[in-house]
């Protein structure tokens, strides 16, 4: 047995709020609007439950103190905490005394204006409320109050009861299709996702409607519920749903449809093609059944030349082209209502051709484009019987010379022929010695339109149904189905789905309803930059301060509250936005354009720096903290330190006679070093291959003096033996600096930051070191 849920005894009487209003805009499903008052009153009527508390909060409790326990204990019994909860979901119901229909719902928030219920348009339709019946406040602005009048509150448009009722949560729905021919597969996710997003409730034989993909609707009649009522709880449960006929008519009727629905599935032979990646190089022939679409990709073009997407019709079929770059800004496939570049055209023919220049701005950051064949279909008719059109589609590359933005210069074309002469009727070019006769028998027959100069037979029934369009004079045709085609894509009001029936989302023509759908709709699906998933890109329309936004940050405004995220600076460490993150890194940028060079050691072979390198690149890290080189040579700490004597020294004689006794060492006995490299160096020389300089002190004395004389010339180079990892570190910091990317006193800090990791230090050199500037 299920229990009953705990009900809350409150009711009020307000007035329904205008559809247009900005409080019940983006409402959906079963969810209302409730004014702030409503809140206080329910919690003031939510019943008080004790909580439990098992640890004392007196300060001046002794547990060991016999008097101050039964004061405690006796504190305890007079005063309780008590908390008021509101049942979870919270959910009302809605009467409307004027024609005793009640519904179920789900609230929403708590922001409506006072003394009003904002509610969604499945509650107007089930509460039976025409839109006579509900007052506009905007039109009420402009008329004059009479302050004579007692009664100040306008008490004008539809009062509805609002009563708090607790529903029992659903396990059982049955639903019946109002129409014939619905496939499971086409709105069995719908209805799960519409029920997850938008439904609290569920009411008996109330009408339950849920929109497809495509734009199509599935309607719903609730009929059964399980518990047994009049209305259930479908939050948090595990709700098995049943869809059964209403009669054995409509089941063999469904069953017929599913059927030759599915012989007409794409892929069939009387169905529409399948969509597959294109390229450039191959034409594709495809078939597509009216008010069908065949999807291919191009992932790969000539992008400094322009590219044309055409498409030629075999016969005397409607068929569309639609192309949409997929980027970051773009990711849903063409359709009718929402594309970037489209032709709805009825060319003579059959061919469509849409050009994309390279610096059209809607190809930046394009991964690939989107190409949509679409088989035309009036609203309303029966494509069942309909034949497959036939089409041929080719992606290519052409040249800028004879495209739309620069057309061919016909003033080179060939001269006329001196043995010709042009009809004044057809305009065509027939020889001198028949123009007469052709002339006579043009006029008797023919007849030229005078704007588009197309010729036809006067009594043909091309030109009885041949037509131009006065507000569009390039649109013409010579058929009954182009010129309804053409009054339904440019003279037909079209509405867009997503964001409601209102007259702001209301548009003259197919191509305006696309343009909304691809730039300002809140549902324009996108990639966000910062959670990396296709969500919409949220925001108002109207609002122009969002709009204005949007334009100056580069960020929608999904990713402008996804983006409020904090995270850690890779660089520095610090706390930053994510939508800042971008601006933060790039002042890092400009810090490391303005870093001087680190120092390096005077020493030939060595791979240090003479200041050393921060944990975080900074330059001269070593000597802020403390542990510089210490010496006025130019050479690093560890190169100093076999140099180093604690001796009073001014004049640095005893440091000059050390320098001249390293370089004799070095070269009459060696370091005995294997990967010594040094050619001051008997060791390094006899690695190298190379003759030895001196072989005794006589011979070398001479050699040396020379390097003892530049010693105070800080641009002469030392050469002292290092260890194997300071000079494979500087070896390997020439060759990154020969890249061209890095100047060499960059690339040996990276060395020594990295401890000879070349794969980190190319990270490091990213990180923390500006890049050569060309010259």
């Amino acid at each position: 047995m299920t229990s009953e849920p705990e009900q809350l005894n409150w009711s009020a009487t307000l007035r329904i709020a205008h559809p247009s209003s900005i409080a019940s805009k983006g409402l959906q499903g079963d969810k209302i609007l409730l004014p702030q008052s409503a809140l206080e009153q329910l919690l003031a009527r939510a019943p008080s439950t004790a909580t439990p508390s098992t640890s004392h909060t007196f300060t001046a409790f002794d547990p060991f103190n016999p008097y101050a326990v039964s004061d405690a204990r006796r504190e305890r019994a007079q005063y309780r905490e008590t908390s008021q909860q509101l049942p979870h979901p919270l959910m009302f119901q809605l009467v409307n005394q004027k024609n005793g229909t009640s519904v179920y719902a789900g609230i929403r928030e708590f922001s409506a204006n006072e003394d009003e219920v904002a509610l969604s348009p499945y509650l107007i339709d089930a509460l039976g409320v025409q839109d006579e019946e509900i007052q506009d406040e905007s039109k009420l602005e402009d008329k004059v109050m009479d302050l004579t009048e007692d009664e100040l509150t306008n008490t004008k448009g539809l009062r509805i009861i609002v009563k708090a009722r607790q529903l029992p949560k659903g396990t059982y729905v049955r639903l019946r299709p109002l129409e014939a021919g619905y496939n499971p597969d086409d709105w069995k996710s719908l209805l799960e996702r519409q029920l997850r997003a938008s439904f609290t409730t569920l009411t008996k034989d109330s009408i339950l409607s849920v929109h497809g993909v495509k734009g199509e609707e599935f309607r719903f009649l609730v009929d059964k519920f399980l518990p047994e009522g009049n209305g259930i709880c479908v939050v948090d449960t595990d709700l098995e749903v049943d869809i059964e006929p209403l009669n054995e008519e409509q089941a063999r009727e469904t069953l017929r449809q599913i059927a030759a629905k599915s012989q007409r599935a794409p892929g069939t032979d009387a169905g529409s093609s399948v969509g597959h990646t294109i390229d450039i190089w191959k034409q594709v022939d495809g078939r597509v059944l009216e008010g069908d679409y065949v999807d291919y990709d191009l992932p790969s073009w000539d992008r400094s030349r322009p590219v044309a997407i055409e498409l030629t019709i075999h016969g005397d079929h409607e068929v569309d082209l639609f192309v949409s770059p997929k980027s970051n800004r773009q990711r849903a496939l063409p359709r009718d209502t929402e594309h970037v570049f489209g032709d709805f055209s009825s060319p003579k023919d059959g061919v469509k051709r849409i050009i994309i220049q390279p610096t059209n701005a809607e190809l930046e950051g394009a991964e690939a484009l989107f190409v949509s064949v679409h088989g035309f279909s009036l609203p309303g008719k029966d494509a069942a019987a309909s034949v497959p059109a036939r089409y041929s589609l080719r992606a290519k590359a052409v040249d800028t010379q004879g495209s739309e933005t620069v057309p061919i210069d016909l003033s080179s074309s060939p001269p006329k022929s001196t043995t010709e002469e042009q009809c004044k009727n057809c305009y065509q070019l027939v020889p001198k010695q028949t123009i007469v006769l052709h002339e006579n028998f043009c006029l008797r027959n023919n007849i030229v339109c005078p704007q588009c100069k197309n010729v036809f037979q006067k009594k043909s029934a091309e030109w009885e149904a041949h037509w131009h369009c006065p507000a569009h004079p390039e649109a013409y045709g010579s058929s009954l189905l182009s010129k309804s085609k053409h009054d339904y894509v440019q003279h037909t009001a079209h509405t867009c789905t997503a964001c409601g029936p209102s007259s702001p989302f209301t548009f003259p023509s197919l191509p305006e309803l696309a343009r909304h759908s691809t730039t300002v709709c809140p549902h324009k699906l996108i990639l966000c930059q910062f959670c990396h998933l296709e969500v919409p890109q949220e925001g108002d329309p109207l609002d122009p301060s969002s709009e204005a936004e949007t334009v100056l940050s580069g960020l929608t405004a999904h990713e402008r509250a996804d983006g409020g995220r904090t995270t850690d600076c890779h660089l520095c460490g610090s706390i930053v936005r994510l939508r800042d993150m971008a601006a933060h890194v790039a002042h890092h940028e400009l810090d490391k354009a303005r870093k001087p060079k680190p120092e390096l050691c005077r020493d030939e072979l060595c791979g240090r720096t003479l200041h050393g390198i921060g944990p975080r690149g900074q330059v001269n890290g070593g000597t802020h903290m403390g542990q510089g080189p210490g010496n006025s040579l130019g050479l690093c700490s560890l190169c100093f330190s076999p140099l180093y004597v604690n001796m009073h020294d001014p004049e640095g004689k005893a440091l000059r006679r050390r320098i001249e006794r390293r370089y004799l060492t070095q070269l009459t006995a060696g370091c005995a070093k294997k990967w010594c490299q040094n050619e001051w160096c008997k060791t390094g020389r006899a690695n190298l291959g190379l003759e030895a300089l001196g072989t005794s002190v006589s011979t070398a004395l001479p050699l040396v003096k020379p390097l003892l004389e530049a010693i105070a010339d800080h641009s002469q180079r030392l050469h002292f033996c290092v260890d194997e990892a300071s000079q494979r570190r500087k070896k390997t910091a020439e060759m990154l600096a020969a890249e061209g990317v890095w100047d060499l006193e960059w690339c040996v800090a990276a060395m020594e930051a990295e401890g000879g990791n070349l794969n980190k230090a190319r990270g490091w050199l990213a990180d923390w070191a500006p890049t050569k500037v060309p010259k």
